[in-house]
């Protein structure tokens, strides 16, 4: 049951949580930096669709500071879980020095995987090219008005993709610590 009713010495939980908020800012930054890349390939993708589901953080600056806000909130979230998890295994098992330096390796582990993952989703979205069908995305024509819906689909894989790819990065970065704790 340690795993749904997690136990570990109360004195662990500062740095623990530490680790799961550094994980936050590296998400947040590699989602900022993601979106500012993607706005580039797509304006209509956060025109048309991310600007509204944000709209509560518009805070009225240009279009790159909202993609920037966009970008951090979007991810933000997926790094603390990941900074947790990461601590859950190295923080009670390792010195701090040790622990520090497994979890660091752990988001690069992640971060390299969610960034293959994104050329991977980008590929896939110029294999399809501007002829392809996009029948299945015609709601999105029609709904959000999207004019350039080859680019718009193309973002939307790239985006999907690095999710998928943070989760089996993170699932790399865990089974590698935990092979690391059995033969310490």
């Amino acid at each position: 049951m340690n795993i749904l009713y997690p136990k570990f010495r109360l004195k662990l939980l500062p740095a623990m949580l530490a680790c799961a908020v550094l994980g936050s800012f590296i998400a947040g930054l590699y989602g900022l930096n993601h979106d500012q890349i993607t706005y580039s390939i797509s304006p209509e993708y956060f025109t048309r669709l991310k600007f509204a589901q944000f709209r509560y953080a518009d805070l009225g600056l240009p279009p790159r500071c909202f993609v920037a806000e966009i970008g951090f909130l979007a991810t933000w979230w997926v790094g603390f879980i990941a900074g947790w998890f990461l601590a859950r295994i190295a923080v009670p098992v390792w010195p701090p020095a040790k622990a520090r330096a497994c979890i660091l390796r752990g988001f690069g582990i992640i971060l390299a995987c969610a960034f293959a993952t994104s050329l991977l989703g980008f590929g896939l979205g110029m294999i399809r090219g501007p002829n392809a069908d996009y029948s299945a995305w015609q709601d999105f024509v029609q709904t959000y008005g999207v004019a350039d819906l080859p680019n718009f689909v193309r973002v939307a894989y790239i985006h999907n993709a690095s999710y998928l790819g943070g989760l089996i990065g993170l699932i790399v970065a865990l089974v590698y610590l935990r092979r690391l704790e059995l033969h310490r």
